[in-house]
């Protein structure tokens, strides 16, 4: 059996305020356990979003940020007037004028786009559309096998994964180009295996897939830091 994704983990400066601007985004609820923050959905999600503390300040542009859908015109004004109201601002990534999507950046910086309420290919997706990679085809290939998530587009060098059941958001790829990866992503995933397949059965089965084991200064922990085959890190938990 394959791993499930357990979390969008999102390293944060002042991780009770991002968590509070997360939440009003999605709707989520905030989680506080043993001083962690963290967002449970309220919705048909099955993963959480955990803030964890950093010292060092984001630079440069995030390889992956977050899409929120909207469910009219007046919706996603609504929506974007109040993200700036808490903390959030404008900013130019190189989009065009006439691209319907509008794009911020959270209170520390981590771009994310609100959609347009006619966009079909997040149509039928809660709050949470789509967790957006800048990444090859080849990464789209390998999470679907890593998680069992099955390609719901693959076309154009662009691809993107859901659930089995069709719930949740997509993870999407773009294509190329790919920008060079330039230090550590400021935003990750958490996967886990289930409660009946050892934890490095499953390192093992992901790095036959093409990921790497990759250091970032862990120490002795109970996960296992690897890198998918761009080079974004991700964690492999104990079974769960």
């Amino acid at each position: 059996m394959t791993s499930r994704l357990v979390s969008l983990c999102i390293d944060a400066n002042d991780p009770i305020r991002l968590a509070r601007f997360w939440s009003d985004a999605l709707g989520w609820e905030i989680d506080e356990t043993e001083g962690e923050f963290g967002l449970v959905p309220t919705d048909a999600t099955r993963f959480d979003i955990l803030f964890e503390p950093v010292p060092e300040p984001k630079t440069g542009p995030n390889r992956l940020h977050l899409d929120l859908t909207t469910t009219s015109v007046d919706d996603q004004k609504e929506t974007v007037v109040r993200l700036v109201e808490l903390g959030a601002r404008h900013i130019d990534i190189g989009q065009s004028p006439d691209e319907g999507h509008v794009v911020l950046a959270d209170p520390e910086g981590n771009e994310l786009c609100v959609i347009e309420p006619d966009n079909n290919f997040l149509a039928g997706c809660e709050r949470l559309g789509s967790i957006t990679y800048d990444g090859t085809r080849a990464v789209g290939y390998f999470w679907s096998a890593a998680l069992d998530w099955p390609l719901v587009w693959d076309q154009d060098g662009e691809t993107a994964i859901r659930p089995p059941d069709g719930t949740g958001p997509l993870i999407t790829w773009g294509g190329p180009p790919v920008a060079p990866k330039l230090a550590k992503n400021r935003l990750h995933l958490d996967i886990a295996p289930p409660v009946d397949v050892d934890q490095q059965a499953e390192v093992d089965r992901l790095l036959s897939l093409g990921a790497t084991r990759i250091d970032i200064g862990q120490g002795a922990v109970s996960w296992v830091v690897m890198a998918d085959p761009d080079g974004n890190e991700f964690c492999v938990l104990t079974p769960r």
